[in-house]
């Protein structure tokens, strides 16, 4: 999947190194806390895939999914190098995932959760047409062990919720 610049690829052994130097840096860590044992093939649950800016290693845009077809949608999560920020490459980077989820996977919603406080997220995740739903009082404990509001967001395709 390419939009410009950007492209994701599943995540591979070889982005692991390249991918835990990004989480540690302070602008993901911050947000994402410290990585888990295993990092980026510890989540069993998670689909990954590798942010490419230019053809290198520059984050990691991943989904979860709720298959119940009462509830059915996916979740998504996002991480940039701070050092190509920015630019539009996380918005691109959205944007492709979510054009999967609908076009290929078949969801008609997605949903987001960033801290409330994580204002250039918010930003890029309105900008690719998600909208905010509300906050998620104490729904995050950050890596001091104090409890953060998130944002819950969310993007629905209403042509596809009539044509289903």
């Amino acid at each position: 999947m390419r939009e410009g610049p950007v492209a994701l690829r599943p995540t591979a052994r070889g982005d692991a190194g390249a991918l835990l130097a990004i989480h540690e840096t302070p602008g993901v860590r911050e947000w994402w806390g410290a990585p888990a044992e295993g990092f980026p093939f510890e989540d069993e649950d998670a689909t990954r895939f590798t942010v490419l800016v230019e053809d290198r290693v520059a984050g990691l845009i991943q989904f979860y999914e709720e298959d119940d077809p009462e509830f059915r949608h996916a979740t998504i999560d996002v991480f940039l190098d701070p050092a190509v920020t920015g630019r539009g490459h996380g918005t691109a980077a959205i944007r492709l995932l979510v054009r999967y989820l609908f076009e290929e996977l078949g969801h008609h919603r997605i949903t987001i959760d960033p801290a409330v406080d994580n204002v250039a997220a918010i930003r890029s995740y309105g900008k690719a047409g998600f909208r905010p739903v509300g906050p998620l009082e104490a729904a995050w404990r950050d890596e001091s062990g104090e409890w953060r509001d998130l944002l819950l967001m969310e993007l629905v395709d209403r042509e596809r919720i009539t044509r289903t």
